[in-house]
């Protein structure tokens, strides 16, 4: 069984229509989807859809949804199972469940992987062999540091930290937490998952704010400091195109997101 949820934000205007493509790209793959908060439009989307809603997530004084209530209220919805925590803006296409298949074999996993930047229309979710094709094509990877959807069973996380919702470092701290208890195996060459552009209009600081901000700050204080910031460099494996499974042997102290970080010091992108 897999559960797949995610906070979304308010569903007006194109952040609603690229949420809704999301959604709707889940809806073949879960056994259940949830999603979490009351931001506008949340409750009737999930309704027209036909999939879970619950609206009472924890926030901070600011109004930023806690990570740790969302995970929590799936927890009750749901004991026990796979979930599957994703940005409310990526499609994931059908190819996600056969690469689960491949991890099951390990009593506790992450399975996460880079999505790939691209504009997607509606009516595209129809085809989703030929989508799939084209976000090879024409997307663009994201990065090591972007990681947009989490795979893994219930209760990996105990205790999570009450980090906030779209602001840097919490993602990055999921990636260091696995690789203490289980295998985490970077699946990007297996799994064809696709961020849907945009801003960050619904922050008053835009894109800065999200990732220097007080709030992301605050993020990385609760990580536990930038040695807790872990990228895909860092997983302990790599699933190839064919589901095998081997290990990533840059992995091993860190010598990839070493490197990656000194080229970017350096302005080699």
């Amino acid at each position: 069984m897999l559960t797949i949820f995610s906070i979304p934000k308010s569903f007006g205007g194109d952040t609603g229509t690229r949420q809704r493509l999301a959604v709707s790209s889940w809806s073949t793959l879960a056994t259940r989807i949830i999603l979490l908060g009351d931001e506008p439009g949340v409750a009737v989307t999930a309704k027209t859809l036909n999939v879970d809603h619950r609206s009472d997530i924890a926030r901070n004084v600011h109004g930023t949804p806690r990570l740790d209530s969302a995970f929590a209220q799936v927890d009750q919805l749901v004991p026990s199972g796979i979930r599957c925590f994703v940005n409310s803006d990526i499609i994931l296409t059908d190819d996600l469940l056969p690469a689960i298949e491949s991890v099951r074999s390990f009593p506790q996993f992450l399975l996460v992987g880079q999505s790939r930047d691209l504009v997607v229309e509606e009516g595209e979710l129809a085809d989703m062999t030929r989508l799939r094709h084209r976000a090879v094509r024409e997307g663009r990877l994201r990065g090591p540091a972007a990681i947009d959807w989490f795979v893994f069973p219930d209760r990996l996380f105990d205790p999570l930290p009450p980090f906030l919702i779209g602001r840097a470092a919490f993602d990055n701290w999921m990636i260091w937490k696995a690789r203490q208890l289980a295998p985490v195996i970077d699946a990007t060459r297996a799994v064809i998952a696709i961020h849907q552009p945009h801003d960050y209009e619904h922050l008053s600081g835009g894109k800065n704010e999200a990732y220097y901000g007080p709030e992301a700050k605050h993020n990385l204080e609760l990580a536990g400091g930038k040695r807790r910031l872990y990228t895909l460099h860092d997983a302990s494996h790599r699933m190839d195109a064919d589901l095998s499974i081997h290990r990533n042997l840059g992995s091993i102290m860190r010598a990839r997101e070493t490197a990656r970080k000194i080229g970017w010091k350096l302005g080699v992108r």
